[in-house]
């Protein structure tokens, strides 16, 4: 089986944003709701600046907190050690939004379709209850637990995160964002398996990952220049964006 992971170079990153567009129209996410985030540092004084930028996906955390905390089992691990959220188990109590260090979930206020971007009142050729992009695949159950993980905009008061594109994964496709990253600043792969991409990059360059101390054991490495070193101050800013 399979252990999914990603890895991101900080040094190809040019903050295009692209991986959050192709993001949000794979999972058909409601207005607002970014589940692949791009953060944004500036470094030093003019002239002698510098800018360089963060994607910030779910951490796919070995040891989620926000496993722990789900009272309904809603938030899960699967077999291949995604952390996914079954959102027809899913009661909106909000404990694993609360839990994670990451920021990475997101709360469903208002029916799905009211909360996309268009204005449905003026729309004539639309009932209501469709969505301007309806993918099947994202209705349907995975892995062999055989429960509905893919996607966003289901339905009002539960929690959506990424999926790391769970239905892209079971037809052999790389996540949306990795897709498309015209840099190939995201990588993504098994990371049990030495031959893979993410595997060679990790014994190649050092790497860190956000908020170990947590205990929370990411899936996400990054790579680049910004990999702390014995000047802590960039890590710690990150935490502080991170954890806002």
């Amino acid at each position: 089986m399979a252990r999914y992971g990603m890895v991101i170079d900080l040094d190809k990153c040019t903050g295009c944003r692209a991986c959050m567009v192709a993001c949000k129209v794979e999972n058909n996410t409601p207005q607002a709701n970014f589940w692949m985030n791009v953060f944004r540092f500036e470094e030093g004084e003019f002239p002698n600046s510098r800018v360089w930028f963060m994607p910030r996906p779910c951490m796919h955390c070995d040891n989620a907190p926000c496993v722990k905390v789900c009272p309904v089992g809603a938030r899960f691990k699967r077999t291949d050690g995604l952390t996914a959220t079954d959102w027809e188990r899913c009661i909106g109590c909000r404990y694993c939004e609360v839990a994670c260090p990451y920021g990475v979930n997101y709360f469903n206020w208002k029916k799905p379709a009211e909360n996309q971007y268009l204005d449905w009142e003026n729309i004539d050729f639309l009932d209501g209850e469709n969505v301007p992009y309806a993918n099947p695949d994202l209705a349907l159950a995975y892995g062999p637990e055989e429960r509905r993980t893919a996607g966003g905009g289901h339905n009002k008061g539960i929690v959506e995160k990424c999926t790391f594109c769970v239905h892209r994964l079971e037809k052999g496709l790389l996540p949306a964002c990795a897709d498309v990253c015209p840099t190939r600043a995201i990588h993504f792969g098994d990371l049990d398996d030495p031959n893979s991409d993410v595997s060679k990059m990790l014994q190649e360059k050092a790497s860190f990952r956000l908020l170990e101390e947590a205990g929370t054991e990411p899936r996400v490495y990054y790579l680049g220049s910004h990999a702390p070193g014995p000047d802590t101050r960039q890590i710690e800013e990150i935490k502080v964006r991170v954890e806002r």
